[in-house]
């Protein structure tokens, strides 16, 4: 599985920033923009936990003429700002923050499309627009106009479902608060190779690529571009409030009423088989695409992961 795709180099993504709250305060987030900035089709790009939103360059420069296809850094990645409190690194600020953004690119019409992480907050975000909706009292003549309000179209959720997997989670952990720094890229490189085995086959290029945003030169140094207290909250979690928050996500899934595509690594260890097939059980408007030789998570490079995404939501 060769990287069989490169961008034009004048094909840039255009670099904005929203600002967002948080308990502790404001801080900004920065978002990654393709396509034309008018049009109210809007396809929202959702990175994994220590990505960034330049991981769905190939996928977005794809889509572009399509849609106003927007990718986040979310809060402590890669040009955002990062939080005064880490215990804010967690599922229901990222849903805060990225309320903000929808709200600014008022788009007419919303698809999503989350690695890992950004699964998740898809989810969330899903479960909130549900449950807001069921609960919020009428305001007769005097309330919104519904077709105003954020409205999910089609997701695609890759490597990613409502149960959290320990062991997947665990891997994650061991190496999220890991502070290694290294004298030059190609070093920085390697350690993207040994610690993302589960991304599947690339070319040089492609790894480097992969490494090129999650690393930046500081003080003549190679550093990880997020911040490493996002480790906090998850090494916090106990298994009580694991199943809480799987309740919420399954509750997210099952309300979306537009067609899911769900993409699998074969070798996931954070998406089961047997989490897959009850997806497609629970929600009849979800489908599944596995890819070979891939664990968690296929970065979208490959023409084959691409192509799928694109006839998904293009169909």
């Amino acid at each position: 599985m060769n990287d069989s795709q490169r961008l034009n180099p004048a094909a840039e993504p255009r670099l904005e920033y929203v600002t967002c709250a948080s308990p502790g305060g404001l801080h900004r987030m920065a978002y990654w923009e393709w396509g034309d900035p008018d049009n109210d089709r809007v396809l929202v790009c959702v990175h994994g936990l220590t990505r960034s939103g330049r991981d769905f360059d190939l996928l977005a420069a794809r889509l572009a003429d399509h849609y106003r296809v927007v990718c986040p850094d979310v809060v402590g990645r890669g040009r955002s700002d990062w939080l005064i409190d880490p215990s804010h690194y967690v599922i229901p600020q990222y849903v805060a923050d990225m309320v903000t953004l929808i709200a600014r690119l008022k788009p007419a019409r919303l698809d999503w499309v989350g690695t890992s992480m950004g699964g998740l907050i898809g989810m969330a975000l899903a479960a909130g627009l549900s449950m807001s909706a069921a609960m919020r009292p009428q305001r007769g003549e005097f309330g919104l106009d519904p077709a105003r309000n954020i409205a999910l179209g089609r997701m695609v959720l890759n490597d990613i479902g409502p149960i959290l997997e320990g062991e997947g989670l665990g891997r994650i952990v061991d190496y999220v608060g890991s502070p290694e720094t290294f004298d030059t890229f190609e070093q920085a490189v390697e350690y993207v190779k040994t610690t993302s085995e589960g991304f599947g086959p690339h070319d040089d290029e492609g790894w480097r690529a992969l490494a090129r945003n999650v690393f930046n030169l500081h003080e003549g140094r190679w550093v990880k571009h997020y911040d490493l207290r996002i480790a906090v909250p998850i090494a916090q979690q106990d298994a009580l409030v694991l199943k809480g928050g799987e309740a919420i996500l399954w509750a997210g899934f099952e309300s979306l009423r537009e067609p899911v595509l769900v993409l699998r690594g074969e070798a996931s260890d954070l998406l089961t088989a047997d989490c897959l097939q009850q997806m497609l059980q629970r929600n009849p408007n979800a489908r599944a695409v596995t890819f070979e030789g891939v664990g968690h998570a296929p970065t979208l490079r490959a023409a084959d992961q691409i192509q799928a995404v694109a006839d998904f939501l293009l169909e």
